[in-house]
């Protein structure tokens, strides 16, 4: 017996949307690239609704990756898995290039998602991978991607190589406290006595955290125009250019694309003297030997970066009175023994400072005390702090990055066709130093405006989603018993001792709140 179907149920299911997601790569998984994705997310996001037969069915990315490299991309394999779910119905992305970088892998990612109905639109190539008569045109397109990405890497590598050879290799991205001005590596005063502060304060004690965190309450961006880390402060500490000097080659890339720290695979090149100094090699050997002798107490493996053994309040508490940190220490009172927090600079000198130990247990106790009177009160505090977040308005700020961002691709493959030409010696060395320099010139104007916008937002950003993040657990939980280190490490940045009655904990939403010490 055949079936029935009302008219107005087939018209309805012939008039469903089409579900449209976009796929997105960015080089690098810094702040600003991040805030580049967001940027990208509202592009695709206003494009799709502004087709009435489409609806947005997601963003998919992957950050700090290389497109040559299929099998490290769990956004695009996440996407092609949704869309063989049958959760997506077109894909768009920005070019063969930024979807993959080999001819294989493109053309087998691209087949699986034709088996299943799910066609692909590379903008920069206008090309719809479900009108095309063969593949013959996406297999010489993705060749060629290919084929570019590997002769620019060995291009690049031979012309960068000669310039180390010679010391003529142009820094095009200087660092911190110095700007590249026609090719050559010149000092920006006010930076330069930031750069100081930092060594000066770390060689007398003064922590990457406190430096970082001192910076920020001043206001003061850092290079890539966003907040001080302690990570941002090491940097700084490590790098050999504040002497004058420059070591070429520090890291290698092989051949398939990987990125390594050089510990001897390639061969480094020593530079003395290649510009101006902002810092003596004397004190620069004395904050290497501080970092080192500070690694050891804190545990951690060489090269490696990591804690053997840390505790939750390590590196979180300081001292409100001199702005040390605090050492964890073990409390004896006649048999019985307990966990105590001491400032470090009261330990060395009492003089210095009179602020007096705290005990573990009674941090743990105000934590406790703290957040069960946010959970309290969440409609009272947490949700009209985050209306107030709301209120910039971010499009504009993203599209313009967007703009910028468009104008920093054409100035890079502008440079890599001046390097190809010239490794081919169809370029006069002459002319193509000074076309070079003017493209440099030009990026490092456009990085720079890049990163204001960039810090103006991603700031922002960030405390939006911690804010979001502690409303929702406010929101899903009873009050707290006991304490946990997770949801400590969740919603805090740091611990600052005002006395040994009252402690601020410092929020990673911005919020300070002070919470009472009881034995």
């Amino acid at each position: 017996m055949k079936k029935m179907f009302k008219v107005e149920d087939i018209a309805a299911s012939s008039k469903r949307k089409l579900r449209v997601a976009a796929y997105a790569r960015v080089s690098t998984n810094s702040d600003d690239q991040l805030v580049s994705l967001k940027a990208q997310k509202e592009h695709y996001e206003s494009y799709i609704k502004l087709n009435p037969e489409w609806e947005f069915a997601g963003l998919y990315y992957d950050e700090g990756l290389s497109g040559t490299k299929k099998y490290n991309r769990t956004g695009l394999l996440d996407m092609i898995a949704d869309a063989e779910q049958g959760k997506i119905d077109f894909i768009l992305t920005k070019s063969i290039s930024r979807f993959a970088r080999n001819t294989t892998d493109c053309l087998e990612m691209v087949r699986r998602l034709i088996d299943v109905g799910v066609f692909i639109q590379f903008e920069k190539e206008n090309i719809n991978t479900g009108s095309m008569e063969s593949e013959l045109m996406l297999s010489i397109l993705s060749g060629l991607a290919e084929s570019e990405s590997v002769s620019i890497s060995q291009n690049s590598k031979w012309a960068i190589q000669k310039h180390f050879i010679n010391g003529t290799f142009i820094i095009s991205y200087p660092p911190y406290g110095y700007i590249n001005a026609d090719g050559k590596m010149e000092v920006v005063p006010e930076e330069a006595e930031i750069v100081r502060t930092i060594f000066n304060e770390y060689i007398n004690g003064k922590g990457a955290f406190l430096i970082a965190k001192e910076l920020n309450e001043r206001g003061i961006p850092s290079k890539r125009g966003t907040i001080w880390h302690p990570s941002t402060v090491q940097g700084v500490l490590k790098n050999e250019k504040y002497t004058g000097d420059v070591i070429f080659q520090k890291t290698y890339t092989d051949s398939n694309f990987n990125r390594h720290i050089n510990y001897g695979e390639e061969n480094q090149y020593l530079l003395e003297n290649h510009h101006e100094a902002i810092i003596s090699h004397e004190d620069f050997d004395k904050a290497q030997h501080v970092m080192e002798q500070r690694g050891l107490e804190k545990g951690v493996l060489k090269k490696e970066g990591k804690y053997q053994k840390r505790y939750v309040f390590s590196g979180k508490i300081t001292c409100g009175e001199c702005g040390s940190r605090f050492k964890r220490r073990i409390h004896y009172s006649g048999k019985n023994e307990y966990i105590a927090w001491c400032c470090t600079k009261h330990i060395d000198h009492t003089v210095k400072c009179s602020m007096k130990f705290i005990k573990d247990e009674d941090i743990k106790a105000a934590f406790v005390t703290m957040l069960n009177k946010l959970i309290f009160s969440c409609d009272m505090i947490l949700k009209p702090f985050m209306r107030g977040l709301r209120n910039i308005d971010e499009k504009a700020y993203l599209q313009k990055i967007t703009e910028i961002e468009e104008r920093i691709e054409k100035n890079e493959n502008q440079r890599n066709v001046l390097v190809e030409l010239m490794s081919k010696g169809l370029l006069n060395p002459g002319l193509f130093t000074k076309q070079n320099t003017e493209l440099l010139s030009e990026f490092a104007r456009l990085a720079t405006e890049k990163k204001h916008i960039s810090y103006a937002v991603s700031g922002n950003a960030s405390k939006v989603d911690a804010t979001q993040k502690l409303i929702r657990f406010c929101s899903r939980n009873r009050m707290a018993l006991k304490f946990n280190d997770n949801i400590f490490e969740d919603f805090v940045d740091e611990i600052v001792v005002n006395s040994r009655e009252e402690i601020v904990f410092k929020l990673k939403c911005g919020l300070s709140l002070k919470e009472r010490l009881v034995e």
